[in-house]
């Protein structure tokens, strides 16, 4: 598929390939197109022009906080995605988590990153409003050997500078977490430990970045990437090609096909899948603080249990490798709940909203790898980056800037940069707010009735950049349809909305999709699923 090595003749014969538009596959066999089965159309001046200082391959949270960062800059920056949005790989699967950094390994990228990047984490909310609350984390211990393991956890969070770090026991405990389980002996104590909606801080970070300058072109796979003579890249997508001084891959899982591409592979991605259950608000108040279990050096952090950003209660995740079928959904569910169990046992699992899968994008050097190309000159590689790779975006960002100083790039502060970036929606007070289904305000207009959201909140949203054009990205922006019913109600409600707004034809605007990794039968819990949570779930300690 990589059309350019397959490509024989000179850029003016490129170039003059893209010059008509291209709305299905070339028929002729002489046209270069038909190469990929489909190119976009591409103007005849395209490559001379789409030229940039920097291309960053992939928009999750790291991809866009580089941009984020970058676009304070006087900079022309791209950012390719390949998926339909922002924030659609790790960045959308995850725990949400900000964490400590007190497990990392001393010395590493990692601990130097996730401490670094927490610090940062609330001056980039203030700025941006993509919501993050500090709430603290606890490891919980339940035997003396559980007791070793937090003293040698604690003692290397304090060599990697994590601040407010205490070692509690059980008297204590109890009064932080009154639902917790009452065997509990210790625990480690960080306050630091915060929680925010990842996909929402990816929008923020991509909205801002955009607002300051930057590119971000979805629907665009990188399939090639060449190294000029004039010493700049070439990178060839479905959609064209685009030239850049500096390449930055960010491409998450695909970090080692894509740095394959120009021969800067020098590192392999082994995917590691994590699970979760989600239950409803009515759970929320059964943990206070993230809590975690003593960390096992094979299966990383362990099942935590943890409030989210928007008050439900999340149990999770497992750590398979990507592909493993040695259990099935029942029995992957019913390790979900039993390990949680350990930590908080009276939860209603019945309760559960929805199931969720991601990928991490784990590495065999079991390390950040943030360095330039050994081999190829103005390559940087910013991949492996698994957890704590939210948390630490905003560090890996900085480090980013600062390769690309090192290498000669100047970066000349933009004065018109606003690092500012207004909330889409927020927290409401459902004591005073009177909105109902079909007010004719729109500010009170609920259209989502599970997650109380309005007509206002959805019309803004769909008015900022990237364009919101389906269901799915409205989700994300708004939290339309993430309720119990998980958009029965209001997906027509929302698809209207996008119709009138963007003035686009009801039948071309993409619906909900199903979940293809939840381990759940249905998309909407029915009371049959119910049933069989509550029956998977018997085992209680």
């Amino acid at each position: 598929r990589a059309w350019r090595r397959a490509w024989n003749g000179s850029m003016a014969e490129i170039e003059s390939c893209h010059t008509t538009p291209c709305s299905a596959p070339c028929a002729t066999s002489t046209c270069k197109r038909n190469i990929t089965g489909h190119i976009s159309s591409v103007a005849a001046s395209a490559v001379n022009s789409d030229e940039y200082d920097i291309v960053i391959i992939g928009a999750g949270a790291v991809g866009c906080a580089i941009a984020r960062h970058l676009s304070q800059f006087k900079l022309r920056i791209l950012v390719l995605e390949k998926s339909v949005d922002v924030a659609q790989g790790a960045s959308k699967a995850n725990s949400g988590i900000v964490h400590g950094g007190y497990d990392a390994t001393h010395g590493s990228l990692k601990a130097k990153c996730s401490v670094w990047g927490n610090q940062m984490f609330r001056e980039w909310n203030n700025e941006l409003h993509f919501g993050f609350r500090e709430v603290g984390a606890l490891v919980l211990g339940f035997s003396e050997i559980d007791r070793e393991r937090l003293q040698d956890v604690y003692e290397n969070g304090v060599k990697n500078g994590v601040e407010r770090l205490e070692l509690i026991e059980r008297e204590r405990i109890l009064q932080l977490e009154p639902h917790v389980n009452p065997e509990v002996l210790c625990a480690l104590y960080s306050p630091g430990v915060g929680i925010t909606s990842p996909y929402e801080y990816t929008i923020a970070l991509a909205e801002n970045a955009v607002n300051n300058g930057v590119e971000i072109k979805l629907r665009h796979e990188v399939l090639d990437i060449q190294l000029n003579v004039d010493g700049r890249f070439l990178v060839g997508t479905d959609c064209g090609p685009f030239r850049g001084s500096y390449v930055i891959n960010c491409a998450g899982l695909q970090a080692d096909r894509v740095a394959a591409l120009v021969g800067a592979n020098d590192f392999t991605i082994n995917p590691v899948k994590g699970e979760y259950l989600l239950l409803n608000r009515s759970q929320g108040h059964l943990a206070r603080h993230v809590l975690f279990p003593v960390p096992d050096p094979d299966r990383g952090k362990g099942l935590l249990v943890s409030p989210t950003y928007w008050g439900n209660l999340l149990l999770g995740p497992t750590a398979r490798k990507a592909g493993d079928k040695a259990k099935n959904n029942l029995q992957v569910i019913e390790e979900i709940i039993q390990g949680a169990r350990k930590s908080v046992p009276d939860f209603d699992v019945a309760q559960a909203v929805t199931s969720y899968a991601g990928l991490r994008a784990k590495c065999d050097r079991k390390d950040f790898i943030i360095e330039e190309s050994k081999n190829v000159p103005n390559f940087i590689n910013v991949a492996g980056i698994d957890s704590p790779g939210l948390t630490s975006s905003p560090a890996v960002a900085v480090l980013v800037g600062d390769i690309l100083r090192s290498l000669g790039l100047s970066l000349v502060p933009d004065h018109d940069y606003n690092p500012f970036r207004s909330p889409i929606i927020k927290p409401k007070d459902l004591a005073t707010f009177d909105g109902r289904v079909g007010d004719p305000v729109a500010s009170k207009n609920i259209v989502c009735r599970c997650e109380v959201i309005t007509e206002a909140e959805i019309v803004g949203a769909l008015h900022r950049k990237p364009v919101a054009t389906s269901v799915d990205m409205v989700k994300k922006r708004t939290r339309a349809g993430m309720g119990p019913c998980q958009g029965s109600f209001c997906e027509s409600r929302v698809v209207g909305l996008i119709a009138r707004e963007l003035n686009l034809p009801v039948d071309q605007i993409k619906g909900r999709s199903r979940a293809s990794t939840s381990l759940l039968p249905h998309r909407r819990v029915t009371q049959d699923d119910a049933a069989l949570l509550t029956k998977l779930s018997t085992s209680k300690l």
